[in-house]
């Protein structure tokens, strides 16, 4: 079964109404109890944006508490049963978990709720199979949603029986399963071979660049801090740009001119997010390997986000990840025209020893470009030049 999430199959007129369950775990966590509910209050209202970026009607939160997950359900089986009524008595069509659940978690929860469910991996991904425009975006989401449909192929099964009846169908249905796992390895493996291929031709034509003496420079972050925004303020490439989370997940790049002694290639990523599974990490690595070869990056921040200290640390897991986390870095907080008059800083910001530690400023107000810009110009003059990189001491 798919994790397709938007509009309702029965109607092809509504979005799909979704009841959004996050269980605050007492394992998890770090901090006093008010620092842990609010980061857990901060989760639940991003992933209520992720089912809205997906096409969902968000009609419905429940929280938890536990200890531990349920082995078998995630939450407790009282819990279940208070989920069941909330869904029957709102009409819910899907059920999303803020969490990663297992295959059978999944199946349990479907079983007891009657309505289709997906956790937390199976919604992002879902709003990448939307947004995945180049032929290297649709090849690495069809490989990762493949992969997360591996362990979960029973599921759809399950369905299927409650709709023919049982007699008849475990031969079969164990028999089709099987064919329907030995095709996805085999197509994963077809995928893998393709995204090897583009990885090649990008290197192949990362080359010139290369050994011109052009300096790449990655705008990494999080997803919706306004990354292509400042891209598109910066080139005029009007890449897509909305107040969406994962509005780009394809890496654009151009030449940007700084002034006559620089100019750098600058290229857009697609936007990180807390807990990324690393399963979206290996299938994104093609995309992801343009921040790892990148010579600078520049890490975008929403000034005006509550949890962006958070959001800070969650993009820096990540590049630790991809092996980028010892790339030189810029770190830019963008969005200072969201924030109170007395709290806008402008401009560089230096640490005690004279080197650039942030540049502040609003991509879509225009303010602080400069600033950025002398902060790259800056950078590329203090890097060495490929004759420098070649010359023997």
């Amino acid at each position: 079964m798919s994790g397709r999430i938007g509009r309702n199959s029965a109607t092809q007129a509504q979005p799909e109404r979704v009841m959004l369950v996050g269980v605050m775990l007492d394992k998890e966590g770090t901090g006093s109890s008010a620092a842990r509910l609010s980061g857990f209050q901060t989760a639940l209202a991003e992933a209520v944006e992720l089912i809205k970026a997906a096409g969902g009607d968000s009609v419905l939160v429940e929280t938890a508490k536990r200890d531990r997950p349920h082995t078998a359900l995630f939450v407790g089986t009282g819990k279940v049963e208070e989920l069941a009524v909330d869904v029957a008595a709102n009409g819910i069509d899907l059920v999303v978990f803020n969490h990663e659940l297992t295959p059978t978690q999944e199946r349990n929860l479907e079983k007891e709720l009657k309505c289709r469910v997906l956790d937390r991996v199976g919604l992002i991904l879902a709003i990448f199979a939307q947004r995945a425009r180049t032929q290297e975006g649709r090849l690495q989401v069809e490989l990762a949603q493949l992969s997360h449909l591996a362990g979960r192929l029973i599921r759809g099964y399950g369905h299927l029986q409650s709709q023919r009846g049982g007699i008849g169908m475990k031969g079969p249905g164990e028999t089709k399963l099987e064919t329907d796992r030995r095709l996805i390895a085999h197509r994963i493996n077809t995928l893998k071979k393709q995204l090897a291929n583009l990885k090649k031709q990008r290197a192949l034509r990362r080359k010139p660049r290369e050994s011109g003496g052009i300096k790449t420079f990655a705008l990494v972050g999080y997803t919706n801090v306004g990354k292509s925004t400042l891209f598109n303020c910066l080139t005029k490439a009007g890449a897509y740009a909305q107040d969406q989370l994962f509005a780009t997940l394809d890496t654009t790049a151009r030449r940007l001119y700084i002034n006559p002694e620089c100019s750098i290639i600058l290229t857009d990523t697609v936007g990180f997010v807390s807990d990324l599974p690393h399963k979206l990490i290996s299938a994104f690595s093609a995309t992801l390997e343009e921040t790892a070869q990148a010579d600078v990056l520049l890490h975008v921040v929403d000034a005006s986000a509550p949890g962006k200290e958070q959001q800070i640390e969650d993009v820096e897991s990540v590049l630790r990840e991809i092996k980028a986390d010892r790339i030189p870095c810029i770190r830019v907080y963008n969005k200072t025209d969201l924030l109170p008059s007395e709290d806008r800083n402008t401009g560089i910001q230096r640490d005690g020893r004279g080197r650039i530690a942030a540049v502040y400023l609003s991509a879509e107000e225009k303010n602080g470009i400069n600033a950025l810009r002398d902060a790259v110009a800056e950078y590329c003059a203090a890097m060495p030049t490929t004759d420098d990189e070649t010359e023997t001491p």
